[in-house]
């Protein structure tokens, strides 16, 4: 299956590390031309470098997706140095943790800011350019919160709710001009940042019991959707959700509430 992504450009927001990278991996394995984004500039800096010494074209860009200036400056610069941006993937996220109503203001509005308000600040200044173009894909990363909530975490349900509605709209309005978006939102997936999730016993046995392919999913199984709704084989899907979680929501399972088994 041909996959078109060969010297493609590629534009990911927060790939310094994590499951950002990990998509990053996989699109280098397409021989795509990488754009790394992240406000961790010193940790983009030696991801460009690892990418680039194993042999992928690879550009870093530090900036917040979260100020407008900086974003449609640096859409601007991708745009000048690298060449068309042909693919973007909206992955910076972020996660806070307090009950509802002990949630402070400031933030609840910043994780909306980065989870929901970010996303949007970038496929706009990347989607002026691809329109002209009548070609793009664009795939945001929600996740299985956007359907499915749990407790203290209410302002990431609420912006991956939200963004999974926004890449249908993206779909609306920009399909005219060949641009598709769609989602991909994670399970479980053993990474490091939720390394106190799996390496805690009770909550393992949970995750793998409520999951009908009992097991977590792993970064790679990620990267793989995301890497095939951003390409030609995936031309007729837009305005798509697809949860990578291992059959999660296909499950209907115990209760999830009880103490032990709060992470």
């Amino acid at each position: 299956m041909e996959l078109g992504l060969k010297d493609k450009v590629v534009l990911i927001t927060g790939s310094a590390k994590g499951i950002g990278k990990e998509i990053a991996k996989a699109f280098a394995a397409e021989g795509a031309v990488l754009v790394l984004n992240d406000v961790l500039a010193d940790v983009l800096e030696e991801t460009v470098k690892e990418f680039n010494d194993a042999g992928t074209k690879t550009y870093g860009y530090a900036f917040d997706i979260t100020n407008e200036a900086a974003v449609t400056e640096a859409v601007a610069k991708i745009e000048a140095e690298v060449g068309p941006i042909g693919v973007l993937i909206n992955n910076a996220g972020l996660q806070r943790r307090f009950p509802l109503e002990e949630f402070p203001l400031d933030e609840f509005k910043r994780v909306i800011d980065v989870d929901l308000i970010g996303s949007f600040i970038v496929s706009k200044a990347v989607a002026k350019y691809m329109i002209p173009r009548h070609a793009g894909r664009i795939v945001n990363i929600t996740s299985l919160n956007a359907e499915l909530v749990r407790k203290d975490i209410s302002p990431y349900c609420a912006a991956k709710g939200a963004l999974k509605q926004l890449t249908k709209s993206m779909a609306e309005e920009w399909g005219k001009y060949g641009i598709s978006a769609n989602a991909v939102g994670p399970g479980y997936i053993k990474t490091d940042i939720n390394k106190a999730l799996w390496s805690k016993p009770d909550f393992d046995q949970w995750v793998c019991d409520e999951t009908c392919l009992k097991e977590w999913g792993k970064v790679e199984h990620i990267a793989n959707a995301v890497v095939y709704l951003a390409s030609d084989a995936a031309y007729y899907i837009t305005g798509q959700s697809i949860y990578v979680d291992g059959g999660w929501q296909a499950h209907l399972g115990g209760d999830p509430t009880k103490e032990a088994l709060q992470g």
